[in-house]
């Protein structure tokens, strides 16, 4: 939170975006760790790129969520969110339960997008 601004003029995403990017590099450490210790080792590069995407993603939403004050900043990190859990959520659950990794190519998809447009609205500041 930024100092000596009351909570309550801080709009909702802006305190959800950087809380949504912690958990999510919190859960990218554990599916490393899991990657690393606990599965077969054909599955290992699979998770450790859903691990990797869902941990640097994580990162930047924390990060750059504060700068968000922009509703296309806003948009573009609500994008990366949903293009992460898509992309590393299709890897993850096709280890754990067989299911083919179809939103992985749109998670992928969509990130990029976001990014690109986290660029654009960076350039129209």
């Amino acid at each position: 939170m930024t100092p000596n601004v009351p909570r309550h003029s801080i709009p909702r995403v802006l305190r959800v975006l950087p809380a949504a990017g912690a958990v999510l590099a919190a859960a990218a450490v554990a599916l490393s760790a899991y990657a690393a210790h606990a599965v077969e080792p054909a599955a290992v590069a699979r998770l450790q790129s859903a691990a990797l995407f869902a941990f640097g993603h994580g990162i930047a939403m924390a990060a750059l969520a504060p700068l968000a004050v922009r509703w296309s900043a806003r948009l573009a990190l609500m994008g990366l969110l949903v293009g992460t859990l898509l992309f590393s959520g299709s890897l993850v659950a096709a280890h754990l339960f067989g299911t083919p990794t179809v939103f992985a190519p749109l998670g992928g998809g969509l990130m990029i997008l976001a990014w690109l447009a986290w660029a654009a609205d960076r350039l129209a500041r």
